[in-house]
């Protein structure tokens, strides 16, 4: 008899009217919009302008979204080109499906055309944004949750997740799971204040409080993945996941060692984003026009938390 369980939404989708309001994509908006929020703060307090977390935002976000729709319909493509599939399907990416991998790789080129439009070092504007992106894939896989999907092996714990649903061939999955959707945003919340603390601390940058996001997400990643029994290819035993989070592991580590070597310590305030200048300039020139005087100040660009 199941004591105590996390019970699951009975749908994910209300329907206003004609239109189809779905709990996955508003779990993303919501962890886009935390990224930018906390990014920006970061940012200014390293000497940035205000708008241009966002700025660049507008470009690695795109990206992102179709770089991890392309790395799910990849690794997982049977569910969209199989006997009796429907490619269309792999359109469908408010029905859930999102590789992280991909996102990344992606919304990674995606920040580099931003962030060269806009004249402002990419490593720096990762580092800044880095905890933000560990907070909204906390936010997203509340999504998995709503979506009834990504569970793991059947447990007894009285926090496990209680699925009832009919999949799309007519089996009926009826049980107590392991909440993985769980234990991946909480550790995603976890690796925020793990960022924010160390970078704080050390004040790392060039890219390492991003390389530091990193390692520490595919170190949880590799045991969550672990629990889930969803289908995935394996390879010598182990999940497509579990290795990729091992390279990325270790491309993150020479990464972090390396530049901590070459170039310790973080990027000179003025040297970062030349629109902060800019709307100094303005705002000293506003002041100066309205007789106002400006006090110095010693700011110290800590990152914000």
């Amino acid at each position: 008899m199941e004591l105590a369980y996390i019970p699951s939404p009975s749908r994910g989708v209300i329907h206003l009217g004609p239109i189809p309001l779905r709990a996955y994509a508003f779990c993303i908006i919501i962890g886009v919009a935390v990224a930018v929020w906390l990014g920006s703060k970061r940012w200014v307090a390293r000497g940035g302008a205000k708008h241009t977390v966002g700025d660049i935002a507008v470009w690695a976000v795109p990206f992102g979204l179709v770089g991890g729709r392309l790395y799910h319909v990849i690794t997982d493509h049977q569910l969209y080109f199989g006997p009796g599939q429907n490619p269309w399907n792999a359109f469908k990416i408010w029905e859930g499906g999102l590789g992280i991998w991909g996102a990344i790789a992606l919304g990674a080129v995606g920040a580099w055309i931003g962030a060269r439009r806009r004249g402002v070092p990419l490593p720096a504007w990762a580092d800044a944004v880095a905890p933000g992106i560990a907070l909204a894939q906390a936010c997203g896989r509340w999504g998995n949750w709503f979506n009834q999907e990504l569970y793991g092996r059947p447990t007894s714990l009285p926090w496990g997740l209680k699925i009832h649903k009919v999949e799309p061939d007519g089996t009926v999955v009826d049980g107590v799971f392991q909440p993985t959707f769980l234990y991946e945003s909480l550790w995603c919340v976890g690796v925020a204040v793990l960022v924010i603390w160390a970078d704080r601390k050390w004040r790392l940058g060039h890219g390492r409080a991003f390389a530091l996001y990193v390692m520490a997400y595919t170190v949880g990643r590799a045991w969550i993945e672990y629990l889930r029994i969803d289908e995935a290819h394996h390879i010598l035993g182990l999940r497509l996941n579990d290795w990729t989070s091992i390279v990325v592991f270790a491309g993150a580590l020479a990464y972090f060692v390396v530049v901590g070597r070459r170039r310790p310590g973080r990027e000179a305030p003025d040297s970062i984003d030349p629109a902060a200048h800019a709307e100094s300039a303005g705002e000293s020139a506003g002041e100066s026009a309205e007789g106002g005087t400006e006090q110095p100040t010693d700011r110290e660009p800590n990152g914000a938390g």
